[in-house]
């Protein structure tokens, strides 16, 4: 086993089975949920680097959908819904939505730019993500895991959270019928 191999078979572990930094709290929480009051979501806070994009600034989205998603390019759950949050923005980008990808790192070597660029073009991602390498906004949504999608009405408020993979068509019926489409 080279030790490139030996690397992703742990850092697929680690994602699988939801070890985390130890500077982050976990909680049990359902993998996903609809939010039931309505909380307003934070803002994007100590970023690193803007890719794709100049910075963003929640408040100022108001009107739009939003479709937060955090990832880190190491984790393989992550990698796998990347394709998915992808479609989603090719599918509504026109219709009001705008997906924004928050890269918070696990590990130290997912914190160099170049590398977060280089899984930016691995996996034909556009649209704007923000390095969130020192975890501000991970902690100001209070989010524990990765990947983890919010879904952000057009006041402001997140109205559906999830955790993991799967539930693509959960979180692309939400999209559609804030946006008052057609799935």
């Amino acid at each position: 086993m080279t030790l490139r191999s030996l690397v992703s078979a742990l850092i697929g572990i680690v994602c699988l089975t939801g070890i985390s930094a130890p500077h982050i709290a976990r909680a049990q929480e359902p993998a996903f949920k609809i939010a039931a009051a309505q909380q307003t979501a934070p803002n994007l806070v100590g970023i690193n680097k803007w890719f794709n994009s100049q910075p963003l600034d929640i408040t100022d989205l108001r009107g739009k959908v939003i479709l937060v998603n955090f990832w880190t390019y190491g984790c393989v759950n992550c990698v796998n819904t990347l394709s998915h949050v992808v479609a989603l923005d090719a599918k509504y980008r026109d219709r009001g939505l705008v997906v924004i990808g928050v890269h918070t790192p696990e590990f130290p070597f997912e914190r160099s730019a170049s590398n977060v660029q280089a899984a930016l073009k691995r996996h034909g991602i556009t649209y704007p993500v923000a390095q969130d390498n020192e975890s501000q906004t991970w902690n100001a949504y209070r989010n524990q895991y990765w990947p983890a999608q919010y879904i952000i009405d057009q006041n402001g408020n997140i109205v559906f959270h999830h955790d993991g993979e799967g539930q693509y068509e959960q979180i692309d019926r939400t999209i559609a019928r804030l946006l008052n489409v057609n799935s």
